[in-house]
């Protein structure tokens, strides 16, 4: 992924993550992978990460699911844009 120096970091990982979840890379009840895993695949900070992922909960993309991992939505719970 490229950065645009124009826009937040954390917003454009949230924005990849929203691309790979419509084309259908992350499936419904799957799990994404590992913050860490993104991090690192993303060249970014886990705080970006992090937080794109807070703001994907907080749209409807994803659930957060403590000790078990973020886990994508059922399409029919995904917010009205996509």
């Amino acid at each position: 992924m490229e950065l645009r120096p124009d826009a937040y970091v954390w917003r454009q990982v949230a924005d990849e993550l929203i691309s790979r979840i419509k084309a259908g890379q992350y499936q419904p009840g799957m799990p994404i992978p590992a913050e860490r895993r993104l991090a690192d695949e993303l060249g970014v900070s886990i705080g970006s990460v992090r937080r794109a992922i807070g703001v994907l909960r907080d749209e409807g993309w994803v659930s957060v699911l403590p000790q078990k991992g973020v886990y994508v939505r059922p399409a029919d719970d995904w917010p009205d844009e996509a």
